[in-house]
């Protein structure tokens, strides 16, 4: 089976086909805003000005007669961008009459980690820019058992990075920044049980630039937030007594917070997985992998309920595999 997926949740368009063995093929046409952070109606005009070509990049690399099934990012994500998507994967499903279905954004980042590392069953810390959550599989669903109050670990580092005066994204900057400082600023750190919370570290951090290096501002930033993102992690291996951790989303990618949760999980006697680096960020061939296995197991969407949910939940999709 060859399934195409879509995925433009947010700043990231992108396209792919994979089958059940290998990631046939991947393109990205990210949305650069000019200065400051994603607007939703402009990173949805790119989505809808680009996605001819990149489609048509696939289909002159890869032939339409193919295609088995189309999937697309229904959610969550910013609403502009999702409908852009969402016309996109209708039109291809009825022009190439082959199934569409739906597809949770977090649940693909979840299946599609699994998909590559091998992880059986583990306890996914999946941060990016608009979620951060510990979710694990009980029973027939993924459960969020900690999750943000507020706002993502990935938003978070955008808006110190946008204080400093640098363009987004703003998480490879302020990781190189921090590897150059050494001065610790304690920060607000904030830990409910298995929820978090990282506004007030933003604000806290803004606050120092009128007395320390912004070095020292991005290293105390990361060792604070990447600590409490280790701790909720660690409380739910404990809890659930699980031996396995996956880490997942944009922000994975950070070699620091790989550090902190490797040492974490070696000494529980856990093991650390992490995906390949061009499958932790928003790609479409996690969604297309996650369709693939939605439709061998009988998945499939109508177009009439195939309409966008900017807050779907990945608790809401029943597991069949």
């Amino acid at each position: 089976m060859n399934v195409l997926g879509i995925e433009g949740t947010a700043w990231n368009l992108s396209v792919a086909v994979v089958n059940e063995e290998e990631v046939v093929l991947l393109v990205n046409d990210p949305y650069q805003p000019k200065e400051g952070g994603i607007h939703p109606r402009e990173a949805s005009q790119h989505h809808a000005e680009k996605m001819p070509s990149l489609l048509k990049s696939v289909f002159e690399r890869f032939p339409k007669e193919k295609i088995d099934g189309i999937a697309f990012s229904q959610g969550p994500g910013l609403g502009p961008c999702l409908r852009v998507v969402g016309t996109a994967a209708r039109f291809l499903a009825l022009k190439l009459k082959k199934p569409l279905v739906g597809v949770n954004h977090c649940l693909a980042h979840v299946e599609v980690g699994r998909w590559k590392t091998k992880a059986k069953n583990p306890v996914v810390l999946y941060v990016s820019g608009g979620n951060s959550q510990i979710i694990a599989r009980r029973g027939n669903r993924y459960r969020v058992f900690g999750e943000t109050l507020d706002i993502g670990i990935g938003n978070a580092i955008d808006k110190l990075a946008r204080s400093f005066g640098l363009q987004h994204p703003g998480g490879p900057k302020i990781e190189q920044l921090a590897e150059k400082g050494s001065k610790y600023y304690q920060l607000p750190y904030v830990v409910k049980g298995m929820d978090f919370s990282f506004s007030g570290m933003v604000t806290a951090a803004q606050k120092l630039k009128e007395k320390a290096k912004l070095e020292d501002i991005a290293f105390s930033f990361q060792e604070t937030a990447f600590a409490m993102l280790t701790e909720v992690t660690e409380r739910a291996l404990a809890y659930l007594g699980y031996d396995e951790v996956l880490l997942v989303g944009g922000v994975g990618v950070n070699k620091r917070l790989q550090k902190m949760l490797s040492v974490m999980c070696e000494d529980r006697g856990a093991r650390f997985y992490t995906p390949p680096v061009e499958l932790m960020g928003d790609n479409g061939a996690m969604i297309a992998y996650t369709g693939l296995l939605m439709l061998k197991h009988g998945y499939s969407t109508p177009l009439e309920k195939s309409f966008i949910k900017p807050n779907f939940r990945i608790e809401e999709v029943e597991i069949r595999w």
